[in-house]
């Protein structure tokens, strides 16, 4: 036998190919046996390139070693002769692991000996252009030319998919011609109204269907044609800023129409749902402003769920597949060798699934349709054989919860193809089908929102949980001190559109000082404190300092705060050189304290480095000129930890192979947190609660975190005063 390079490329391998193959030893050895098989039956030269692929693709994807000589001497005799036969093949061998093989039922399923003819080809595809006609013509370029291939398909299980293909464009180019400058314009976008009178059935992309109206009849009859609508989160994870447009969208159109919407949670997933995500969830709507119509789960329906699937396989819609979702996937891909099954199988193998009679995976419940994307068959309905929290039983997983709920519009993320199959499997049905709306996801630069990315933060100590204020979840965004008012007026701006929309966190910031500034009371504080002591006061006075909540509007409150002999001012308030353009305290140079009505010039530097200083006073009236500023103060204070936050990545996405080569977890900013612990703030604070918010005069916004105690107060810095030129 040639050595193993040559034989590989004889078989039509490329060279690259035949080199990285022999690189892998088992795939190297199975696939020489293969040959040295095929060439016992074919001669030398009898295994051409279309043989040698099927040989290349069999032995690469076999798990089963002891099958090789079965698969080898069907494709030698060419019993097996497309990858669609051979995809069949080791669904086949893989199911039925057991010896012997039953030849003729092994044969059956892999469509040995069956013969598509390219006038049987054109026959199917005539007769399903013939049946579409009408609407072709009306829509022409614009028809979903996906659910032409998935019907001719349908029945013509083992025909080659680029034939099929190619007599679909050819008559329908027959039939309509080529294509004109207005088939090339693009589909204007037409506003979505929907009116009370119950003509949603108008909305753009809306399949009407011989029992559409009476279906909305009855839908009306019910809900009286109140606009109601739904936000279904999954329980395995906290709500992200995402999320939160999702919830003003939903919410805050059914409250602007008079409308309900509900909470429904999707718990179809029992493995990763904890009820800390179920409670959390439900504190972020109510937070955000908005209460719940009533709260649902997809658990609820899952005993109809499981009846509609029935139905759906009864209506030969549906059947139960043994095949990988990614083998369905891609441009063009073969139809499922299970396609054709007969429905009073397919009802058998279903029930089956749900008593927990096949190994998980290893069943699905598949729809019969082309999506517009070309992927084929969707999953309707998979099995977790997992204990579900609510129903106790193995937990059903259908692909579609929305219709079973009273609702008049489905708001969902913007992903085109699902609008279609969500319409066919209602129609399927003969189930009211709401309308759909779909809108772009919400992303931010400089972060990351990815469930998955998230706990791997966590798990890494880089973040401390989902709360961590560096995160951009709705509950590290309130921790942080951001008011859910902003963020609702943030999702306002950013406003509904279909396209995907990445926004800078320093829009969102802006939104924060916005609400801030009118609603957060002031006080003072001083992060990195200086001693000054006023020797022209006596000992133990104290005089009583009425400072304003809001400087611009006196009449919205005050509070006093304690003046005596000793203040603490911030370190950078002091600068023991004068420099030009430094307008605050210096041995030359006199400061006024906000608030207080004095004016302080330094008397003495007390050193190692400036520990202390020791300073005059005297009334700003009596001032022989009006100091150059006025800096904050505090007295008698009460120590607390401040924690200054920046963003948690250096670069603006993370998740970029381009821009961070080795992955978001090489991209933290390793001063993203830095922590005060020896901050002082004046005693008006002192009986605040767990996420008020202030303004420390001079610093920025801050409020008080969840890890405060009696004897020491936490903030967090929310925001800036002002925003920083170099983030924008």
């Amino acid at each position: 036998m040639a050595d193993p390079l040559t034989l590989f490329t004889s078989i039509g391998l490329s060279e690259q190919k035949a080199k990285e193959t022999l690189k892998n030893d088992a795939l190297c050895s199975a696939l020489k046996d293969a040959i040295a098989q095929a060439q016992r039956v074919l001669g030398v030269a009898g295994v051409d390139k279309a043989t040698g692929t099927l040989l290349y693709t069999m032995a690469s994807r076999l798990r089963d070693p002891k099958r090789l000589g079965f698969l080898t001497d069907h494709i030698a005799q060419r019993k097996i002769c497309t990858e669609l036969q051979l995809a069949a093949a080791l669904e086949f061998v893989k199911s039925h692991p057991q010896d012997p093989i039953n030849q003729q039922e092994f044969e059956s399923l892999c469509g040995v000996g069956v013969v598509i003819t390219p006038e049987q080809i054109e026959d199917k595809v005539e007769k399903v252009i013939k049946k579409h006609k009408d609407q072709l013509l009306q829509e022409r370029y614009r028809f979903n030319m996906g659910l032409l291939m998935g019907e001719a398909r349908g029945g013509l299980m083992w025909a080659d998919g680029k034939m099929i293909k190619n007599e679909v464009d050819m008559q329908v180019l027959h039939l309509l011609g080529p294509k004109t400058e207005a088939d090339l314009e693009k589909k204007p976008k037409v506003k979505e109204e929907l009116t009370m009178n119950g003509e949603n059935y108008k909305t753009e992309g809306y399949v009407v269907t011989p029992k559409t109206m009476d279906l909305l009849k009855q839908h009306l009859e019910f809900t009286g044609g109140q606009i109601r609508t739904r936000f279904p989160p999954e329980p395995n994870g906290i709500l992200h800023i995402g999320h939160a447009k999702a919830i003003n969208f939903n919410f805050g159109y059914a409250k602007a129409n008079d409308g309900i919407c509900y909470l429904r949670y999707d718990d179809t997933n029992p493995e990763k749902e904890e009820e800390k995500y179920f409670t959390a969830i439900k504190d972020m709507v109510e937070w955000l402003g908005y209460k719940p119509y009533e709260i649902t789960h997809a658990s609820d329906n899952f005993q109809r769920l499981y009846d509609l699937a029935v139905d759906l396989i009864r209506r030969g819609h549906a059947y139960v597949c043994h095949q990988r979702g990614e083998e369905l996937k891609g441009h063009n891909p073969p139809p499922s060798p299970w396609r054709e099954r007969p429905a009073e199988e397919s009802l058998v193998l279903f029930d089956r699934m749900r008593r927990g009679l096949f190994a998980e995976g290893e069943a699905t419940l598949r729809m019969k349709i082309v999506m517009e994307d070309g992927k084929m068959d969707p999953v309707a309905y998979r099995i977790k054989y997992t204990a579900h929290h609510r129903t106790g039983d193995a937990c059903s997983t259908p692909s579609f919860v929305g219709s079973l709920e009273p609702l008049i519009i489905l708001i969902c993320l913007c992903v085109s193809f699902r609008r279609s199959s969500y319409f066919w499997l209602c129609n399927a049905l003969d189930v009211y089908c709401p309308v759909q709306w779909e809108y772009g996801r919400l992303n931010l630069t400089y972060t990351v929102v990815s469930k998955r990315k998230i706990i791997k933060l966590v798990e890494e100590g880089t973040v401390r949980d989902w709360d961590d204020p560096r995160l951009f979840t709705l509950t590290a965004l309130r921790r942080r001190g951001f008011p859910s008012e902003a963020i609702n007026n943030f999702c306002a701006k950013v406003g509904v559109t279909v396209a995907q929309a990445t926004m800078e966190p320093h829009m969102l910031e802006s939104c924060v000082r916005d609400v801030l500034n009118d609603h957060a009371p002031r006080a003072m504080a001083v992060l990195e404190p200086l001693k000054v002591t006023i020797t022209n006061l006596p000992e133990g006075i104290r005089n009583d300092v009425r400072v304003p909540d809001f400087p611009a509007n006196e009449f919205m409150g005050s509070h006093v705060v304690p003046f005596t002999r000793t203040i603490f001012i911030e370190q950078s308030d002091f600068r023991e050189v004068m420099e030009k353009g430094y307008k605050r305290l210096t041995p030359d140079q006199p400061v006024g304290l906000r608030h207080a009505g004095y004016v302080i010039s330094v008397q003495k530097v007390i050193k190692g480095r400036v520990v202390e200083l020791e300073v005059h006073c005297c009334s700003s009236h009596e001032a022989a000129e009006k100091p150059k500023a006025f800096i904050h103060w505090v007295s008698e204070p009460q120590k607390c930890e401040i924690r200054l936050y920046e963003r948690l990545f250096l670069h603006k996405n993370p998740e970029d192979p381009s821009e961070v080569p080795g992955g978001f977890l090489s991209d933290i900013n390793p001063n993203s947190l830095q922590v005060i612990d020896s901050a002082l703030v004046d005693i008006s604070v002192s009986k605040a609660k767990v996420f008020d918010k202030f303004q420390f005069e001079r610093v920025g916004y801050f409020a008080l975190d969840p890890d405060s105690t009696a004897d020491k107060l936490v903030f967090n810095r929310t925001v800036t005063l002002k925003e920083d030129p170099g983030k924008m």
